[in-house]
């Protein structure tokens, strides 16, 4: 039997941040999953984590804890086929270090995602995007800075930790006004941007603080805004 402990650490403190430059955000939920597994598989094999063997890790526990997620988590498809992606990942990692489960590991490798329906996403009209821009209150700082964020989330079709994260260095005003992102799986792109999204943080850049943080957006601390902080009223 061979003691799952020291894979499952290779796995999320080097093979993951260090060897595929996995973001932080995967690194916290592949962590989660195997938090929930091995809580799933101790209490099958009536022992605790860091007494599971790999070989007890196989493709029927696998998809019982697949439902039993769904079941008793309320995880929807979405959720489900992430748990199963960051489960796969692991094993074909351990598979070239520990052979004799190549079996098993097809075993798991073979269990489908679920299909489900992508739902059509609803656009806002002008007058709603007008609506939400014009919220912010400009006499303050955190309403030019909010102003900001919004409008280039707009314009640039930006998710919030993608906005979170944007750089200073990221940022052009001349001659054409664009942004440079670093988006899911670490691809890059460049994006232009509306002039009046241009003036937007040519406005909160007048008021930012003078901090040494790289990203573009503060909190009133001074700190880098959090995903967190950004669905946070203002105090």
């Amino acid at each position: 039997m061979t003691s799952i402990a020291p894979h499952i650490t290779a796995f999320l403190r080097e093979r993951l941040p260090l060897q595929r430059g996995a973001s932080h955000h995967t690194c916290e939920s592949y962590a989660y999953t195997f938090q929930l597994l091995f809580e799933f598989a101790s209490n099958r094999h009536k022992v605790t984590p860091s007494k599971l063997h790999l070989e007890q890790i196989d493709a029927v526990l696998v998809m019982d804890f697949l439902a039993h997620i769904e079941a008793t988590r309320d995880n929807c498809a979405r959720t489900r086929n992430a748990r199963l992606a960051a489960i796969k990942s692991f094993m074909r990692f351990v598979e070239h270090r520990v052979p004799s489960i190549l079996e098993q590991s097809l075993r798991i490798l073979a269990i489908p995602s679920k299909k489900f329906d992508m739902p059509l996403i609803r656009y806002l009209s002008i007058a709603e995007m007008e609506a939400i821009l014009n919220a912010p209150d400009l006499r303050t700082r955190s309403g030019i800075r909010d102003r900001a964020m919004l409008h280039l989330g707009f314009a640039a079709g930006l998710r919030v930790s993608e906005l979170t994260g944007l750089l200073l260095t990221g940022v052009t005003l001349q001659p054409t006004p664009t942004v440079c992102v670093m988006g899911k799986g670490r691809k890059q792109r460049s994006l232009p941007i509306w002039k009046q999204t241009a003036a937007d943080i040519r406005a909160w850049l007048a008021v930012r603080d003078q901090s040494p943080a790289p990203e573009l957006f503060l909190n009133a601390c001074g700190k880098p805004m959090t995903r967190v902080g950004f669905y946070l009223p203002a105090p």
